[in-house]
């Protein structure tokens, strides 16, 4: 799915994706999580990118442990929403996700709007800790 550049005036939404996710599996001593290879996966589909549609940011827990590995998207003024069940599939999806997030008012993007890998991913959605700026 080709991911729609932002105009240079909008700021980018936030991916935070947590590094720390296990995915549900114990992991060998030294070995990268699960969640540390999706925001590899997710940083170097964002290198490819002339006009990246979000900005990356590692988080350490997200406590959706139960959830494969998670990720969320902000915005000031818009709903943040927790996602989860990700993998390195995802990385590219997460972009697009992004850019129709970015082009929402308040930050819905319905599931027929979403690519088709996270149509079932949102695991919950939080206010804005911030009201919409004019």
């Amino acid at each position: 799915m080709e991911v729609p550049a932002l105009p240079e005036a909008e700021a980018k939404p936030v991916l935070h994706v947590c590094t720390t996710c296990r995915a549900g599996n114990p992991l060998a001593e030294g070995e990268a999580p699960p969640g540390r290879h999706l925001h590899d996966a997710v940083a170097a589909a964002l290198a490819a990118h002339a006009a990246p549609p979000v900005e990356l940011r590692p988080v350490k827990c997200m406590a959706a442990c139960d959830h494969g590995c998670t990720a969320a998207m902000t915005a000031p003024g818009k709903w943040g929403y927790l996602l989860g069940r990700l993998d390195l599939s995802h990385a590219e999806d997460l972009l697009a996700y992004g850019a129709a997030y970015a082009a929402s008012g308040s930050g819905a993007v319905l599931p027929s709007r979403r690519p088709a890998s996270l149509r079932s991913v949102v695991l919950g959605r939080l206010p804005s800790l911030m009201e919409p700026q004019s």
